[in-house]
C-alpha cells in the first residue's frame, strides 16, 4: 500500500508485489498533514498490507524541505502505529504526471490526483524492487 502524503489530502494506492500491479484506492482528508488514523486503520483491516510505501517529496536538486521532513515523520508514524515495514521512494513530479494522465484519459482529476499519484509512487517502488 502506498501513500502520497500531503497537508490536505493523502492519496492511497494498493498493489500486488507478485503481479507487480497497482491501482489507486482512495483519497483521505488530512488536517495540516495529520491524517485520520482511524480511516487508515480501516484500510489496513480491509486490505491487510504487508509493506507500506510513502512518497518522499525531495526538491528537484535532491535537497530536503520542510514538506520532506513532515512526509518522513508520517512514514515513521505509520511504522510505529501499525508495526509494518515502510519504504520511502522518490515522488518528484508524480502529482503532475497523474494530472496529465487523467487529462489524457478525459477523466476529471480534481480529487483523484492524489490517489493516482500514490499509484505512480507504488509503480516506481515496484520497479525498483524488480531491478534488485
Amino acid at each position: 500500500m502506498a501513500f502520497d502524503w500531503g497537508l490536505k489530502r493523502i492519496g492511497v494506492a494498493v498493489g500486488n508485489t507478485l503481479l507487480a500491479t497497482c491501482e489507486p484506492l482512495c483519497v483521505l482528508n488530512a488536517r495540516d498533514g495529520v491524517p485520520n488514523w482511524a480511516a487508515i486503520a480501516e484500510l489496513f483491516k480491509e486490505w491487510q498490507p504487508e509493506q507500506l510505501v510513502v512518497g518522499d517529496p525531495l526538491n528537484m536538486d535532491d535537497s530536503v524541505a520542510e514538506i520532506t521532513r513532515r512526509a518522513r515523520r508520517f512514514s515513521r508514524q505509520l511504522e510505529g502505529r501499525f508495526n509494518l515495514p515502510v519504504s520511502l521512494t522518490d515522488e518528484r513530479l508524480t502529482s503532475r504526471e497523474a494530472r496529465i494522465q487523467l487529462e489524457e484519459q478525459g477523466l476529471p482529476y480534481h480529487g483523484a490526483v492524489d490517489a493516482h499519484a500514490a499509484q505512480l509512487i507504488l509503480q516506481s517502488w515496484l520497479a525498483e524492487q524488480a531491478e534488485r
